[in-house]
């Protein structure tokens, strides 16, 4: 927290994400995974117990357990494969969590012997940092549902869906999260790795979601596009050279207050990195207040009017096509 300068709560990921894009540089067995360096060549292995110990050095205040994301389309069979070794997995990752808990953060790396390496001396001091279970399955709803009774039983602190948003389409990631999130508790944050859209937020949390994370509104930043309330905005369009108005007249963001179209396309077309800068302030800004305006339908029971007005406006033409 101090290194970044951010006093606010900070999640990690464990690297099972990482196993699945990296996908030529790996291999995973039973006690974890081996990544090969794009540098020399190396191996470097990665397991439950590391990235337990990683994440508790690392200081965040969410720490996710280890598990294997599988891509889709999976057989049965592969998915339930994968499935009951990341819930082995993730019964290594608690384990060593609550053991470094319980030695007030002081271990040692209990990574494999088989993999060639000498246990390694670490210090962790991270009390209160809360562990974050992962459920898996495939787009299977049986294995999604025994999954998350697994995890439950584990006894994490709070409870994440992974292996969604990997090439399924839309509707299916909503029927496992609909049919998922009723074997979690209700009294524990849930958690859907890795979406989504403006649509998909009101989507899943209309079905038992919590918490999320997606690099959508950074990486359209990054590209020209800006998510307005009236749909998506490819800042870069010809059409934006001259125009004075702002993004999006409706937003409160400092870049809707400070600049117009016409210049943030000006600092994309000339490459200047406040382009990106603007442009993520603003699409951060769009999808805080866009969960903002979700926990008050919740509160005024108008989930389902803010739901379709999301579908229409993004369903359809973004405003400058």
């Amino acid at each position: 927290h101090r290194f970044i300068g951010w006093d606010r709560p900070i999640l990690t990921d464990s690297g099972g994400y990482q196993a699945f894009s990296l996908g030529e540089r790996r291999t995973i067995d039973e006690q974890g995974i081996c990544f090969r360096s794009h540098l020399d060549g190396s191996e470097h292995w990665l397991t439950p117990e590391k990235a337990t110990e990683i994440q508790a050095n690392l200081g965040s205040d969410i720490a996710m357990a280890l598990d294997e994301c599988l891509g889709y389309p999976a057989t049965r069979d592969q998915a339930a494969t994968s499935m009951e070794r990341t819930i082995r997995w993730e019964k290594r990752c608690r384990e060593r969590f609550l053991r470094l808990q319980a030695e007030g953060g002081r271990g040692a790396d209990e990574g494999p012997q088989a993999a060639g390496r000498e246990p390694q001396a670490v210090v962790v001091s991270n009390p209160g940092q809360a562990q974050f279970g992962i459920v898996q399955g495939g787009t299977h709803m049986d294995l999604r549902v025994a999954s998350a009774q697994a995890t439950v039983e584990l006894g994490f602190e709070a409870f994440a869906i992974g292996g969604l948003s990997v090439g399924e389409p839309p509707d299916t990631m909503y029927e496992i999260v609909g049919a998922t999130t009723p074997s979690l508790p209700a009294d524990r944050p849930r958690y859907l790795m890795g979406t989504g859209t403006p649509v998909d937020l009101v989507e899943a949390v209309a079905r038992g979601i919590d918490l999320f994370d997606c690099v959508l509104p950074t990486r359209n930043a990054r590209n020209g596009q800006l998510f307005t309330s009236d749909g998506r905005l490819n800042i870069k369009n010809a059409r934006y050279a001259d125009d004075p108005a702002p993004p999006d007249p409706r937003c409160a963001c400092y870049t809707c207050r400070h600049f117009s179209r016409a210049y943030l396309r000006h600092l994309y077309m000339a490459g200047e990195i406040g382009a990106a800068c603007l442009n993520t302030v603003h699409n951060l800004y769009f999808y805080l207040d866009s969960m903002r305006r979700i926990r008050e339908a919740i509160v005024f029971g108008s989930l389902d009017t803010l739901r379709q007005e999301y579908r229409r406006t993004f369903a359809r033409r973004p405003v400058d096509s």
